[in-house]
């Protein structure tokens, strides 16, 4: 089982100095990877499901992992999740990119359709077609990224006779994994991406969503190219020994729990604790 941290670029660490030491402590200590999520913009008042308060703070994930990138060197930096849908995705082929390339190859690229109605509003993204547009989306990025002659015409994106360097790092671009649990997304997962990634879900929940996930890898037609499916997962509970198991057994081969968000020591606090029970 390997081991991740999520939110790295957010709440009290969304501060450098505080995400500085996070990451220096996270690669000595030996975890996998460091995570974080993407909000725009979020509902003022708060309304059901945004995930956090109006002034919670979110970095950017590809200046907040640019900085990680900067004060470390193995750690792998993960965007859980990039919500593609809402963005560009010609200029989210050029950032993503770039953050391989100045991580010196060691981005993990989550994506996600997005559900926040106002985020798209405001960002003047077309809420109703944000499944079809992440599915062309992510053929844009790879486009981009692998071919000669760049050359791509779908339903919402198109250009000929154009280029972007650099190139990413890893070898086809950074590994995309899907985030959510509805049937468009697994089916997305096997068909598209090099790995699945599941957020505040409990034994259960991950039970069922990957017998889910399995049986339509039966059915549908998985690209070889895309290799095996890895599974990651930041849990919606508290982590022991028994739970890291059963998540073991069932697949599951990187946990990213969440850090708190309020108060540095207490993140460090909670970084040398899971170090300690998981990674002695």
């Amino acid at each position: 089982m390997k081991f991740g941290l999520f939110g790295a670029c957010s709440g009290i660490c969304a501060q450098p100095s505080v995400a500085r030491r996070l990451a220096i402590a996270a690669e000595k200590l030996g975890f996998d990877s460091l995570w974080t999520g993407e909000h725009v913009v979020v509902p003022d008042p708060r309304e059901v499901p945004s995930p956090v308060d109006p002034d919670f703070p979110m970095l950017h994930p590809a200046v907040g992992l640019a900085f990680l990138a900067g004060v470390t060197s193995t750690i792998k930096l993960g965007t859980g999740i990039v919500l593609i849908a809402q963005r560009n995705p010609v200029v989210l082929a050029k950032e993503m990119a770039s953050l391989d390339a100045v991580s010196e190859g060691r981005l993990i690229m989550g994506i996600g359709a997005g559900y926040l109605h106002q985020e798209f509003l405001a960002l003047g993204a077309p809420f109703a077609e944000r499944g079809p547009r992440t599915d062309e989306a992510i053929d844009v990025l790879r486009c981009l990224w692998n071919e000669d002659k760049p050359n791509f015409k779908g339903r919402f994106t198109r250009f000929h006779d154009i280029q972007a360097y650099p190139r990413p790092v890893q070898a086809g671009g950074p590994p995309i994994v899907v985030g959510g649990t509805s049937d468009a997304a697994l089916k997305r997962t096997v068909l598209k991406a090099q790995g699945w990634y599941g957020f505040a879900l409990n034994v259960e929940q991950t039970r069922d969503v990957l017998t889910r996930l399995r049986r339509m890898t039966t059915k549908l037609d998985r690209p070889k190219h895309l290799g095996p499916l890895e599974i990651s997962l930041t849990p919606g509970i508290r982590l022991d020994h028994a739970s890291v198991d059963a998540f073991a057994e069932m697949g599951v081969h990187r946990l990213i729990p969440m850090l708190p968000q309020d108060k540095q020591s207490v993140v460090m606090a909670s970084v040398e604790n899971l170090a300690s029970e998981f990674l002695g």
